[in-house]
């Protein structure tokens, strides 16, 4: 049986272990809640490009030199998903749910009789995916080292779509 001594040596280590569990949740929630802001901020702006493509691929939907991206290949057997993650964990369910659903994607359209790549952004969708679809990643971007995630970044990633579409690998792009 255990000394009085461990006992409350113990005692003290759980409770030093809770404030330290308690402050990271409180980390933890203050970035969601940063995160939540800036993406309610940036909805109006996601609505109105949205309206402005749908409008500028309509317009040049019978033209024969129109960019594919915007009016698309007119196939439909070879799927890109793009999956964003988080670089880190402490975001609750958000990467196993991003995880869960894209290999709900995979499944779906393969059944389908369709050809699945796929473009992993941020560390965490790339190490979950790995396990199951590895031979399906063709690229993958972390941007682990970095504070914060800016339009260079962004364009790395828009990048290599661009070129893979120009190259005909894929038909349709779809962002989880």
């Amino acid at each position: 049986m255990p000394s009085l001594k461990s006992l409350r040596l113990r005692i003290n280590s759980v409770k030093s272990t809770r404030k330290i569990t308690q402050a990271m949740k409180m980390v933890a929630a203050a970035k969601l809640r940063r995160a939540q802001t800036q993406a309610e901020a940036a909805r109006p702006y996601a609505e109105r490009m949205e309206r402005m493509l749908a409008s500028l691929g309509a317009s040049v939907a019978g033209s024969p030199d129109a960019p594919k991206l915007l009016v698309g290949t007119g196939a439909d057997k070879v799927h890109v998903l793009v999956v964003v993650t988080a670089e880190r964990g402490l975001c609750g369910g958000f990467n196993t749910n991003v995880g869960r659903f894209t290999r709900t994607q995979v499944r779906a359209l393969e059944a389908e009789g369709k050809t699945v790549k796929i473009i992993t952004v941020g560390r965490k969708g790339a190490v979950y995916l790995k396990r199951e679809f590895a031979s399906r990643i063709v690229a993958e971007f972390s941007f682990a080292n970095k504070k914060r995630i800016g339009f260079e970044d962004a364009s790395e990633v828009s990048a290599k779509i661009s070129e893979m579409l120009d190259a005909g690998e894929f038909d349709v792009c779809t962002l989880i």
